[in-house]
């Protein structure tokens, strides 16, 4: 349910690397946050060029249950956004780890991808 090849936040959030884009890495929300937050209708995502600060507020998920912020998991440059979840949200809820995918970020310090935690400290974090 949280594959070992990715990076998590607190927040609920996973980091892929590396990204589609040279030097990035791809951002998304776990099962347990899409799962929480029910049937995803809307996306707001920063913009490609935005800078983004890690573990600031960079977008919204609204679901049919509440709004929900999207936190920066890493400081650095927007260089892609998923475009197809603008015309079907839904992408975030069926395939979180691959359709579903929200912005990609070339991190201003790249190392900093192994300070957040593993699939198995993310996991026993949801049990405690």
């Amino acid at each position: 349910m949280y594959p070992e090849d990715l990076k998590y936040t607190s927040e609920h959030e996973w980091v892929r690397t590396p990204g589609e884009a040279e030097g990035s890495v791809r951002i998304g929300i776990t099962h347990f946050a899409q799962d929480a937050l029910g049937d995803i209708v809307y996306v707001s995502l920063p913009e490609v060029g935005e800078q983004v600060t890690g573990g600031d507020t960079c977008g919204e998920l609204e679901s049919t249950k509440s709004v929900s912020d999207v936190y920066a998991p890493l400081t650095g440059e927007v260089v892609a956004r998923n475009e197809a979840l603008d015309a079907t949200p839904e992408l975030v809820n069926n395939d979180p780890y691959a359709g579903g995918w929200l912005f990609e970020v070339v991190p201003t310090d790249p190392s900093a991808v192994d300070a957040l935690m593993d699939a198995a400290t993310y996991e026993a974090g949801l049990e405690g």
